[in-house]
């Protein structure tokens, strides 16, 4: 045997045992792997605890990075959270009071569509018609799910808080004020107790609005009932105009002889 095929030979040898080597490592790193992989799998099934904190911990470094690349997390909870609905996909009725309403409160017709859906449901359940749910919050609040009185009302149908804080403790504590379907449903709930204690709608609307042992309730009961009555013929699919035209002012006629500042200065002191 020469020396080059002793050379070669012996090449051949050593790159067999390199690659049987590598083989071996490599069987031997797949194996551990796995034998990782099936002892974290087990431990994970065993201990879900420890399953949540992981997935916690990936949710937030994904968030990180997410905040880091677009400069805001985003949450597709988002739109849950949000009080809106689509006015094409209610009741001919409701829509015509959703688009009144927007028109009118120039408010958005999705959120207002989600409280219209709401007060139609709860009316139901509560016997009250909706519109009139409706009227009590354009009058007390204007759709504001923010508002608050100079007296601590609060909220869409401005429920004074913490004078019916345990009502909200069903739906959390005395913060769900503010949310609007939560302030809906108290509202109506007061109104239902109002009613039933002074017998009539007028009179629980005068309960309602803290004028009960008054003689005046400044109005109150005539703005609800003729808001009402809009919504009413507007869910009845009548035409009304969304400006409510002023009263009319009798202007008397000149008097024939007197000067014409004479008879403005008599229209005044009339």
């Amino acid at each position: 045997m020469t020396a080059t095929e002793k050379f070669t030979r012996g090449l051949r040898v050593f790159v067999s045992d390199i690659a049987q080597g590598f083989f071996e490592i490599t069987h031997n790193g797949f194996a551990l792997l796995g034998l990782a992989v099936m002892f974290a799998t087990i431990t994970l099934v065993a201990r879900p605890e420890l399953r949540d904190a992981g997935e916690a911990q990936l949710i937030t470094w994904l968030q990180d990075r997410q905040a880091t690349i677009n400069g805001f997390v985003s949450s597709t909870e988002a739109v849950d959270r949000a009080t809106a609905a689509d006015p094409k996909s209610l009741p001919k009725q409701q829509a015509a009071v959703t688009y009144w309403l927007s028109r009118k409160y120039n408010i958005a017709p999705e959120p207002l569509s989600a409280l219209v859906a709401e007060a139609y449901e709860t009316g139901a359940k509560a016997k009250l018609d909706p519109t009139l749910i409706l009227a009590i919050m354009a009058v007390e609040s204007g759709f504001n799910p923010f508002a608050q009185s100079n007296v601590g009302a609060q909220g869409l149908m401005q429920v004074m808080t913490k004078v019916h804080s345990e009502k909200y403790q069903f739906f959390g504590g005395q913060f769900a004020a503010f949310d609007p379907l939560t302030n809906l449903r108290v509202g109506v709930k007061v109104l239902q107790e109002c009613i039933a204690r002074a017998g009539s709608l007028e009179g629980g609307l005068k309960y309602y609005v803290g004028a009960a042992n008054m003689e005046d309730d400044g109005g109150y009961a005539s703005k609800v009932m003729a808001e009402h009555s809009r919504l009413q013929q507007v869910s009845a699919g009548r035409s009304v105009p969304t400006i409510t035209p002023p009263a009319s002012v009798p202007v008397k006629a000149p008097v024939v002889g007197k000067p014409v500042t004479e008879t403005v200065a008599s229209l005044f002191n009339s």
